[in-house]
């Protein structure tokens, strides 16, 4: 492709489609390049009965509200729907199929190349695959010699398959606390962590957690300049009856198991005990190496910026990082905001 595109977005999930719509306000000539063969980010690689910590009036992208009663918290396939009503909605210029392989840049214009063997231009990128495509699972002494199963959280889909097995999800996150919680129901299901899971109410005062931290201004002030966490938002939001349900032991908690052995896990406290499932809920790593060539990566890979703006390679933008911004910088709610800031940006770089 000859032409010079003002933008292309790299990634066709949340962050991708909200940066497109900003875009698009400021009539700015784009592409939003998708890997996959549809443009719905993670959300179709997620457990069935996934659910949203946020409500549906807190769940939305820009221009554009979640198409449910407002005290309604969404499934992941409800997500998946709304996202592809949103394309069509603003008719969005999306190429599906289209995994970016290498970025260069060339004088001020940055070339991109995609595993289908095209080429696009353009002056500036903005990258909004977030980290959700690289999950992370730490190495285990004697992980090697176990003959059970290991997977990651990003490839349980639902508790068929796992009835009266004896499982132990590692993590004390939403994921790992929701996923436990599903698999008691039909196995033998431990948390395996470092410390206790710490529950926060879904509903306080008769309002959902989330109206709390927008009105206390939790949900944008930047807390990650200051490296601290801040308590309301370091726990499990508790979708129902989490708290019975760990207060019963079902599923129960261990501290974390030191190592494997070919039948199953050692406790800290020496006991052996056959295991049949080991499923890490243990996060997503950043994953952009083609952004290696270009300068814009540090030695771990993580993206050199602040607030989403490199701070190596001018006219390369993120949106949907973790943290980015603020508490809410990877969520539907959070990916508005950020690219409305971002577009403001890259217009004043593509004015200079």
């Amino acid at each position: 492709m000859n032409e010079i595109l003002d933008s292309i977005v790299i990634g066709g999930g949340q962050a991708g489609l909200a940066s497109g719509y900003h875009l698009q306000k400021k009539g700015l000539q784009f592409l939003i390049l998708e890997a996959s063969k549809q443009a719905t980010g993670s959300w179709p690689h997620y457990y069935e009965s996934l659910k949203l910590f946020s409500p549906a009036r807190f769940s939305s992208l820009p221009g554009m509200k979640f198409p449910a009663p407002p005290d309604h918290y969404p499934l992941r396939d409800e997500v998946i729907q709304y996202l592809q009503e949103y394309i069509k909605q603003f008719q969005l210029p999306v190429m599906t199929s289209q995994r970016v392989t290498d970025v260069e840049k060339v004088g001020e214009v940055f070339r991109i190349h995609t595993i289908s063997g095209e080429t696009f231009q353009a002056r500036t990128i903005i990258n909004a695959t977030g980290c959700f495509h690289n999950p992370f699972s730490p190495l285990i002494k004697g992980q090697e010699t176990f003959k059970g199963h290991v997977l990651h959280s990003s490839e349980y889909r639902n508790q068929n398959h796992f009835a009266n097995q004896r499982v132990v999800v590692v993590g004390r996150g939403n994921s790992a606390v929701q996923i436990a919680i599903e698999l008691a129901n039909v196995s033998r299901t431990s948390l395996a962590v470092r410390e206790p899971v710490r529950l926060v109410k879904q509903r306080v005062w008769g309002q959902d957690l989330h109206f709390w931290i927008r009105v206390a201004g939790f949900d944008t002030f930047p807390f990650w300049r200051f490296r601290k966490k801040v308590p309301i938002l370091d726990g499990v939001i508790d979708l129902g009856d989490y708290k019975e349900r760990l207060a019963t032991k079902n599923p129960d908690q261990q501290p974390m198991f030191t190592s494997f052995y070919p039948d199953g896990v050692v406790w800290p406290d020496g006991k052996m005990e056959p295991v049949d499932i080991v499923i890490f809920a243990t996060g997503y790593r950043h994953n952009h190496p083609y952004l290696n060539s270009i300068g814009a990566l540090d030695s771990e890979g993580k993206p050199l910026q602040v607030a989403g703006v490199s701070t190596e390679t001018s006219g390369i933008y993120y949106v949907g990082l973790e943290g980015q911004r603020s508490f809410s910088s990877a969520t539907l709610r959070g990916v508005g905001p950020d690219a409305e800031f971002i577009v403001k940006k890259l217009l004043l770089y593509l004015k200079n």
